[in-house]
This record gives C-alpha cells, sequence and structure tokens, in this order.
C-alpha cells in the first residue's frame, strides 16, 4: 500500500501572451508517495498576493494528506473539506488549496492504478469535443483584431470566444457602437458557421438596461453566449436580461463550491456555467458541479484559462460529463501550457478527443519549466 510522503506548494509566475503579456499567478502542488509515484495539482491564484496565502494553506493542510493512502483520495477531499467550517465553508483561499491537492490525488490514484484519470470517473461520454479560440481583445484597430481572429481559426477550431475590458487598446465593453461594430466585423471575417463568444471582464460594470441594449445588438449577429454581462451574481438581472434577448447567458466561474453553484442554477438564469477546477475544489467538486448541471439540463464549460494541468483535469469531467459541450484553447503559445508539458495538449481540426493517452492526467511536467517560473 502506498502512502503520502510530501506535499510540496509551488508558486509561479510566468507572462501570459494571451492577456497582453500581463504576468499571472499559480499556485502548483507536487504531492509525492513513498514508492516515488508523484502527482500534479494547480490552484488559479490570479494575483501575487494570493499565491504564498494559498502555499500555507497547502502546506498547513498537509496533515490531512501525509501518511494517507492516495487511493482514499475522496475521503482526503472530505477531511480537508472539514478543516474550513471557520475559514472557508463557502470558499475562497481554502478553495484554492483544496483544488490544488484534489487535482494531483487524481492524478496520482491515476497512476498507482494504471488508468487514465477520465476511466476512474466512468469514461467518455462524448467521442469529441468542438475545440474553440479563448483569448482576450487587445488592439485598437478592430480590422487588425478581425485578422488575428482570423489566424486563430485558420488552424480549424469552431469559434472564438473573446474577453472585453481586459488589457490592451481595444476600449471594448465601454461603448455601445464600438462593441456593436466589432462583434459584426467578427461575424463577417470568421463566417456564419462559427461560434462567437463574448465574455465580459471584472472591469467593464454594464447596468440592466445597458446589457440588454447591447446584447439585443449583438443578437442581430448571432453569438452564441454573453458571459457574466451582470457579474457573479444578480438574479432578477439576469432574469430580465434572458427574457429581453436570444443568446445564451453564462456566468459561475467565481463560484467556489456546490452549493454556490446550486444557488447560481437554482435562479434559472443560467444557461452555461462556468467551472474552474483550479478554483471549484479540484476534479471531485467540478464533477459535483457538472452532475447539478445535468440535473438542471444546463451547459457546464470548463474554465481551463491557466496551466496544462487544468487542461488535464478539465478534459476528463468534460469528457465524463454529457452537460459539457466544448472546450477552450488558448489560441498564442504560453510557457504554462507549451513549455510545462512535454507533450501539450492541442486539437485536431477544430476536435479534441478523450484523455486517453495515459495513466493519471496524462502528462509529465517538466521541472526545469517549474523551477523557471518558480517565485
Amino acid at each position: 500500500m502506498s502512502r503520502i510522503v510530501a506535499v510540496e506548494p509551488i508558486p509561479v509566475a510566468y507572462p501570459e501572451p494571451n492577456d497582453f503579456d500581463a504576468t499571472r499567478y499559480l499556485c502548483l502542488v507536487k504531492i509525492t508517495t513513498d514508492d516515488g509515484v508523484v502527482g500534479w495539482g494547480e490552484s488559479i491564484t490570479q494575483f501575487p498576493e494570493a499565491n504564498p496565502a494559498v502555499a500555507a494553506l497547502i502546506t498547513g493542510l498537509s496533515e490531512f494528506v501525509i501518511g494517507r493512502d492516495p487511493l482514499d483520495n475522496y475521503s482526503i477531499w472530505r477531511a480537508i473539506k472539514e478543516r474550513a467550517w471557520w475559514y472557508g465553508y463557502r470558499g475562497g483561499l481554502f478553495s484554492y488549496a483544496l483544488s490544488a491537492i484534489d487535482i494531483a490525488l487524481w492524478d496520482i490514484k491515476g497512476k498507482l492504478l494504471g488508468q487514465p484519470v477520465l476511466t476512474l470517473l466512468g469514461g467518455p461520454v462524448h467521442d469529441r469535443l468542438p475545440a474553440i479560440a479563448s483569448s482576450h481583445a487587445h488592439y485598437e484597430s478592430l480590422p487588425a483584431m478581425a485578422e488575428e481572429a482570423v489566424e486563430w481559426l485558420s488552424t480549424g477550431l469552431q469559434g472564438m470566444k473573446v474577453g472585453f475590458g481586459k488589457r490592451g487598446d481595444a476600449r471594448l465593453g465601454y461603448e455601445h457602437d464600438r462593441d456593436v461594430a466589432y462583434v459584426r466585423l467578427m461575424r463577417e471575417a470568421i463566417g456564419a458557421d462559427k461560434m462567437i463568444m463574448i465574455d465580459l471582464g471584472y472591469a467593464i460594470k454594464w447596468d440592466v438596461a445597458t446589457a440588454v441594449k447591447r446584447v439585443q445588438a449583438f443578437d442581430e449577429y448571432n453569438i452564441d453566449w454573453i458571459e457574466e454581462p451582470l457579474g457573479a451574481w444578480d438574479p432578477e438581472g439576469y432574469r430580465t436580461l434572458k427574457d429581453k434577448t436570444r443568446c445564451l447567458i453564462a456566468y459561475g466561474e467565481r463560484e467556489w463550491t456546490l452549493d454556490g453553484f446550486e444557488a447560481v442554477l437554482a435562479t434559472g438564469t443560467c444557461d452555461v456555467v462556468g467551472v474552474d477546477p483550479g478554483r471549484a475544489e479540484g476534479i471531485t467538486g467540478f464533477k459535483k458541479v457538472t452532475d447539478r448541471v445535468e440535473f438542471y439540463r444546463r451547459q457546464a464549460n470548463a474554465h481551463a484559462w491557466s496551466s496544462a494541468i487544468v487542461t488535464a483535469a478539465s478534459l476528463a469531467v468534460s469528457f465524463a460529463s454529457s452537460a459539457c459541450k466544448l472546450f477552450e484553447f488558448k489560441p498564442l503559445r504560453n510557457p504554462m501550457q507549451h513549455d510545462l508539458v512535454t507533450q501539450p495538449f492541442e486539437h485536431v481540426d477544430g476536435w479534441v478527443y478523450p484523455p486517453l493517452q495515459g495513466p493519471g492526467l496524462g502528462i509529465e511536467i517538466r521541472e526545469d519549466v517549474v523551477d523557471r517560473y518558480r517565485q
């Protein structure tokens, strides 16, 4: 019987070309057993002040992990959850720490049993999933951004999700006419058969009337969904928006726990529920959420916008759930996707296939890359 002997949190910082080369932050975790099996996990901490705090929490929570049989990953998940009764039972930094530990334990479990995580989750319910480009609008010139989108999709990707209100000079999300001109140009550039999703960044503060007017205008160009147009929580506002527009409404990625996602689903206003396993309590948490999304007959979508570790975890759950309908890829090469692992995840002519290529998460981490970006 294997026993866990080490839990090492590793805060990293890296430049993200898909976010105008901003420095982004993650807290990885490396868990090792007494027979030398290593599992990797990740939390998407996002900001510099969160990284050392999450690393400290992972170190503290290791008392619930070291000495345990890694095959008992759900028992460990529950034990760690119990620890949060005073300082994180509704989420927060605690959920980051649990997420990283849980993903790493699933990785180890798969390696010990010689099975991919997807197999341990019950196997794929999709033969393949459409792959779309997921990035941010950066440039002042609308034609330049249209050309960029065409380049992204030239590899076969079946659509694009673009962030408004992000870093750079695009100034999208602030002016009605410019936003509508952008969406019109995107539709003309990529064609009628490609998906378009608009993701409103935290900097955008639309009121309900603005959201209705803007999304009604976008609907003329058949966008597929609008993400977080009214932020993380506004049931009455989202109900008004949903009643007055056609496209799908997406939100939820800022939730931490199953209870939080359940509250979103119960409003009946969310068509596409965003979930990040590096935030929402790992693979275990993500799978619990997708089960509820299936119950409500809504769509779940992985917020896999960090490293290849979360991509691997997200692919496993996405293929194990009928609620997941597509998968996002960053179109621009970046260190945490393309350098961190020996075989980066790629789409094939716009499709992604079940991750069954190896035991556990099916990835081999390059520790020299981890060390290069280690804080």
